[in-house]
């Protein structure tokens, strides 16, 4: 927490909840210059008692069409799963995850239609991502969020 207040991410905000400093809310803009530019999606960040040794469980609560985030917002990414590293940081995990976005990893998806539009559709894909980037201005943000 100290590393991300003393070294802000850019496009991405992060803070604990009140009430529990396992829980965190994260919100990720959508990277400029993608079809994800002007979005922006909220993240729940739980921490459990064996970190840094296991992951942090993270999803998405804003809903997002992407290859590799489940319809429930559960994301498919290596550093999240097999490939976790005790050194990495939360902000790692979210300048990943903001990476992500418009780099999908397409040889393992999560949403199977998104990963087929990507690869063989790219104008559909778009338009559905832009699609869920509109939505996401209608999604109610999280009070931790909104008062930072």
């Amino acid at each position: 927490m100290k590393k991300l207040i003393d070294e802000p991410l850019e496009n991405i905000l992060a803070t604990p909840s009140k009430t529990n400093i396992m829980d965190w809310r994260a919100v990720i803009f959508g990277p400029e210059d993608t079809p994800f530019e002007g979005g922006v999606f909220e993240l729940k960040i739980k921490f459990t008692e064996t970190y840094p040794q296991h992951p942090p469980e993270v999803s998405f609560l804003t809903k997002i069409f992407h290859p590799n985030v489940y319809s429930n917002g559960e994301l498919c990414l290596d550093i999240l799963k097999n490939r976790w590293n005790p050194t990495y940081g939360i902000g790692l995990v979210l300048l990943c995850i903001q990476s992500l976005l418009n780099d999908p990893n397409t040889d393992s998806p999560a949403n199977s239609e998104a990963s087929d539009l990507y690869l063989n559709k790219k104008v559909q894909y778009i338009k559905r991502v832009q699609d869920a980037v509109e939505e996401s201005w209608k999604h109610e943000l999280s009070t931790e969020i909104e008062k930072r």
